[in-house]
């Protein structure tokens, strides 16, 4: 009978990094960096959840790390979120029996680390779980789902903050929890510069500094309904009207998508003030972000790295995982209300930009790699 469970003494002193999604890869890469400087042995499992041949090689080779050892074949394909979490978690089980690490590396919300988290439990493998702890509460994303279930079946909780501690306690998880900070301040205060090198000029001569608002939209639950989607378009171009500034919208694939199927395409393009383009590299997006007056969004990770930069950011959303940033004036919920947008975008900018960044001392990678380290018999 094959094994179901790997036994203790048949696992190697590896540690394994489970990533999948564009800001998972972001996240882990000064904890790989980290890993790297130790010598300590650990491989990388690219689950494919977002994944295009071309755009993913340059990725990998922007943020300066090596290939993924193993990358799954087939998934970003799968068009629902049984589907494409069901392949990866086999396509993860069978490479940890083939490897047998000692611990499993996962971070942040997305399918993939659900994926990697469950596939290491059921082996008998721990799982460490980066940036846990963090909740929105809103039980219509599968974020929050996901979220939730890893810091239960995790074994070391590398969170960012206090609150995050508040959070696990509450619910009484099994695990040990770590206070490290994020990894994404680490990987945003190092890729500035290489975005600045390769775009900061490209940018400049588009536009000056403090001239623009640079927006983003692709969560499901705003984009897959044409009304909110309407709403945060019709928000951006009363932004635009009523600061007299551009709103620089690199639309992600999926937002093009349904702006297409919605027959809101043209009308978007049509908007005084807006100028839409095909989505922006990582790097790129990076150098506009760090220029800008403005940022408005529907992402957890564009939120941190708006706050991390000390650019004022409106979230169009009602609520957020990074609860921090609205408590320190870095951040507001506006919804999709094109009214609420458009105050909330006066009110942002109102805000002093000195406050104090909340989510680690910039060291988070080499903090969660020290404890890694202790945990595992390399």
């Amino acid at each position: 009978m094959s094994e179901k469970v790997l036994k203790p003494g048949t696992l190697r002193p590896e540690i394994a990094v489970v990533l999948g999604t564009r800001p998972g890869i972001v996240m882990f890469a000064p904890v790989i960096h980290a890993l790297r400087r130790r010598g300590a042995e650990h491989f990388v499992i690219h689950t494919g959840q977002h994944y295009s041949p071309n755009m993913d090689l340059q990725f990998f080779e922007d943020l300066e790390l090596p290939p993924p050892d193993f990358r799954l074949e087939g998934i970003a394909e799968k068009l629902t979120h049984g589907s494409q979490t069901a392949a990866m978690l086999e396509g993860v089980e069978r490479i940890l029996m083939q490897r047998r690490p000692q611990m499993v590396l996962v971070g942040g919300d997305a399918n993939t680390n659900l994926a990697g988290a469950l596939a290491a439990r059921k082996l008998g493998i721990r799982v460490g779980h980066v940036e846990a702890g963090e909740r929105s509460y809103d039980w219509r994303m599968p974020e929050e789902h996901n979220r939730r279930m890893i810091d239960h079946i995790s074994d070391y909780l590398f969170i960012t903050s206090p609150k995050s501690r508040a959070h696990l306690d509450r619910e009484a998880v099994q695990g040990q929890i770590v206070e490290t900070g994020n990894p994404i301040v680490d990987a945003s205060i190092q890729h500035l510069a290489i975005a600045m090198r390769r775009f900061g000029d490209s940018v400049a001569r588009q536009f000056s500094p403090g001239s623009y608002a640079i927006m983003t939209a692709h969560r499901e639950e705003n984009v897959d309904y044409p009304e909110r989607l309407r709403g945060m378009l019709s928000g951006a171009e009363k932004v635009a009207k009523n600061l007299g500034i551009r709103v620089v919208f690199p639309a992600h694939p999926r937002t093009q998508k349904r702006l297409e199927e919605f027959g809101l395409a043209g009308w978007a393009r049509g908007l005084a003030g807006m100028e839409v383009r095909e989505g922006a590299g990582y790097l790129e997006f990076l150098a506009f972000l760090a220029s800008a007056r403005l940022v408005m969004t529907d992402s957890g990770g564009v939120q941190q790295e708006a706050c991390i930069h000390r650019i004022p950011c409106i979230t169009m959303r009602e609520n957020t995982e990074w609860v921090e940033t609205l408590e320190i004036g870095a951040n507001r919920l506006v919804g999709t209300d094109p009214e609420k947008i458009a105050s909330g975008a006066v009110e942002a900018l109102q805000t002093k930009v000195d406050w104090r960044i909340p989510f680690g001392d910039g060291h988070a990678a080499d903090h969660i790699v020290d404890f890694v380290i202790s945990k595992v018999d390399l």
